[in-house]
């Protein structure tokens, strides 16, 4: 099964607010025409100087509107989530832009990555049981391919079959097969939301 992913950060409260702060002004200075401000780094908290793996995906009345991140810790938080929730509302090539319209429906979804733990897993069936389902991101890779699912994607594939037939898709791996050379990775997250339009 492999060791269980370790702890993801933990931000106080009011890192929370200030970090959902600027994703949200930073959204909505691009969608009003003012354009982009990233924070000033030496001001942030300390919580968001840390490094850890970032998704940003937003929702418009329910429907997926963006989704852009990175596993790899690059960026301190506070800077990686409002690029990273630019390009999920202006960048994402399988998604429609976001308007200003959709302010009013718009749903904004943080996600800080732990550390990718190692599943030791040779075949499909090891993979299924080493998953915990609602719990567990996954990440495969081989021959350059990748695929990734964070673990709120279980809210739409709660089949645990069907999670990974989907991430073998995403990968553009064959539906039936082991590639050589796979590597099969988990995380966890904690998720930290808004919505500006009903705040």
């Amino acid at each position: 099964m492999g060791p269980l992913p370790s702890p993801e950060p933990h931000l106080h409260e009011r890192e929370v607010d200030i970090l959902l702060d600027i994703v949200e002004s930073t959204i909505v200075g691009a969608l009003l025409g003012d354009g982009p401000s990233l924070p000033n780094l030496e001001a942030l908290p300390e919580g968001l100087r840390t490094r850890t793996g970032v998704f940003v995906t937003l929702t418009v009345a329910g429907d997926l509107n963006g989704c852009i991140g990175t596993i790899e810790p690059e960026d301190p938080i506070g800077l990686s989530a409002p690029r990273f929730a630019l390009s999920a509302a202006f960048a994402d090539p399988r998604l429609p832009t976001l308007r200003p319209a959709d302010l009013a429906e718009l749903h904004i979804e943080i996600s800080l990555l732990s550390a990718l733990s190692p599943i030791e897993a040779g075949s499909r069936e090891a993979l299924l049981a080493a998953l915990r389902p609602g719990l567990d991101g996954a990440v495969v890779s081989a021959g350059g391919r990748r695929g990734l699912f964070l673990p709120s994607d279980w809210e739409q594939i709660p089949d645990p079959h069907e999670f990974v037939d989907q991430l073998w898709r995403k990968a553009g791996f064959h539906p039936d097969a082991w590639p050589r050379g796979l590597t099969t990775h988990r995380f966890t997250t904690r998720k930290h939301a808004r919505s500006p339009g009903k705040s």
